[in-house]
């Protein structure tokens, strides 16, 4: 029995939908998993938005074919396919709303004129695209613009007492710590992101101010250009944490 027209169409664009969705799904956790690489993750992503647009798009074609009683047979196939369609796009496109949003770098530091330094985490560093070196002036100048209330901490505490405070407070908030060296006042640590497990690596400076201690705090990620505020914010949470 042949089908018509209208009844294939129905069926391609829920099929697109269902792909759309399926694709966005699957982006970050088989990236995390070291299924594909995170470029292919990120790449999955985009293409789940064209391919879910498509989709809806399409499927508000076919609601609009629904106004011809001749037409309204299966009609809940474009319903479903608009509300597959939805929930594929808007996680990405939230995501590109919020990267419009903030500066385009991955490096953010409670320091701009002297960035707290890699020791543990150097080599880690340097095998990844994004290095180990601070990305100077214009990252700077982008962070001030984006970001100005990233600013050093002082506490009362003494140094040492300082150090463990932020032990303490980055393994609360799930950090991997690589290292300390509470004598040097240094924290070392990597968090790794939910969705795609992308690893952010973070080091922690405590130096003498005064009869307390001051709290420098950057926090790096190891691929792609911006960091969607990510890096900001995990140095938000963590100077909250401790003061």
């Amino acid at each position: 029995m042949s089908r018509s027209p209208l009844f294939i169409g129905r069926i391609v664009v829920l099929a697109l939908a269902v792909l759309a969705l399926a694709m966005m799904l699957s982006s970050g956790p088989a990236t995390r998993a070291e299924i594909w690489s995170w470029q292919t993750g990120i790449a999955m992503l985009r293409w789940a938005t064209y391919i879910g647009l498509a989709a809806g798009v399409g499927a508000l074609i076919l609601l609009v074919t629904l106004a011809v009683p001749a037409f309204r047979m299966h009609a809940w196939v474009p319903i479903a396919a608009l509300a597959i369609a939805a929930v594929a796009v808007t996680p990405p496109l939230m995501l590109l709303s919020t990267a419009k949003s903030v500066p385009r770098i991955h490096d953010i530091s409670t320091d701009l004129a002297d960035p707290p330094a890699f020791v543990a985490l150097a080599e880690a560093r340097k095998a990844s695209p994004n290095g180990v070196a601070h990305g100077g002036a214009l990252v700077a100048e982008e962070q001030r613009k984006g970001y100005p209330d990233i600013k050093p901490l002082v506490l009362k505490t003494p140094p040492p007492e300082t150090v463990q405070k932020a032990i303490d407070a980055a393994r609360a908030m799930g950090w991997y710590v690589a290292a300390t060296d509470a004598a040097g006042g240094r924290l070392e640590a990597t968090d790794t992101t939910f969705f795609f497990g992308f690893k952010d690596d973070i080091v922690v400076r405590v130096r003498p101010e005064g009869t307390g201690s001051r709290v420098d705090v950057r926090s790096v990620s190891r691929v792609g250009l911006s960091d969607l505020g990510a890096n900001a914010a995990r140095i938000r949470k963590f100077l909250d944490k401790l003061g």
